[in-house]
């Protein structure tokens, strides 16, 4: 069975029967079909700026997953990227049912980002980055950009996103003629960023994940709708966190 490669365990086939497997922390399917389930587990971590979202580099450069070494966990996988120069907040988890939901375009998921321009935002910008521009022929738009912080010589923006292109906000910027400084993911659904430092993760709560999963977020008063990305729905000037 397992020399003719009908056994996977996290994914990856097996030809030898001397591997060794810790079934408390790996997935072993057989013919494609999962005999034994890891603990599952749910992660956000503060990526910090350079680390690839990936799980090895040929050319050896640092991934995410060198923030996770020396704890005892499964295989977890990226709930989506984040690009090498981009950071914040990354959920990592191997519940891949509740990943896919996460990224699945229907699920209508807002991600939430904090971005430093070079230079200054104007009307016609803002007009121009919340209709969307076009790419190749793919349309790439954002649900509410918003002013945060206007500095003497750049600008901090809000921009809330339900698309999941490859590096949109990236793209859009380019193709308006704006250079990105810094970007930084600060909310996912009902997540925030909050206090994890860089670097360094937090296990979500039942709650989190079930309420995220399900479009949700807590407050003092019980369950609401998720309306994170409030500066840009408000439309207000607010203080741009110091990253």
């Amino acid at each position: 069975m397992i020399e003719s490669g009908r056994v996977r365990v996290d994914g990856h086939v097996v030809r030898h029967a001397s591997m060794r497997v810790d079934p408390r922390r790996a997935a072993i399917c057989v013919d494609d079909r999962q005999v034994v389930s890891a603990t599952k587990v749910y992660l956000l971590l503060n990526k910090p700026r350079g680390l690839l979202t990936t799980y090895g580099d040929p050319q050896g450069r640092r991934t995410v997953y060198d923030c996770l070494e020396g704890h005892d966990l499964p295989f977890l996988g990226p709930v989506g990227r984040l690009d090498c120069a981009s950071e914040g907040l990354l959920l990592m988890t191997n519940d891949t049912r509740w990943a896919h939901h996460l990224l699945d375009p229907a699920s209508n998921v807002e991600k939430v980002y904090h971005v430093q321009i070079d230079g200054h935002l104007d009307e016609a910008l803002l007009s121009r980055l919340q209709d969307g521009v076009v790419d190749d022929g793919e349309r790439l738009g954002a649900k509410s950009v918003a002013l945060l912080r206007l500095g003497e010589r750049n600008a901090w923006l809000e921009v809330v996103l339900t698309q999941g292109r490859n590096r949109q906000i990236r793209r859009m910027m380019a193709l308006s003629g704006v250079n990105v400084l810094r970007l930084v993911r600060v909310a996912v659904g009902s997540l925030r960023l909050g206090d994890v430092a860089k670097g360094k993760f937090r296990h979500l709560t039942t709650s989190e994940r079930a309420c995220l999963a399900a479009g949700l977020r807590v407050d003092g008063d019980g369950l609401q709708v998720s309306t994170v990305g409030g500066a840009a729905k408000r439309g207000e000037m607010v203080s741009a966190k110091a990253y």
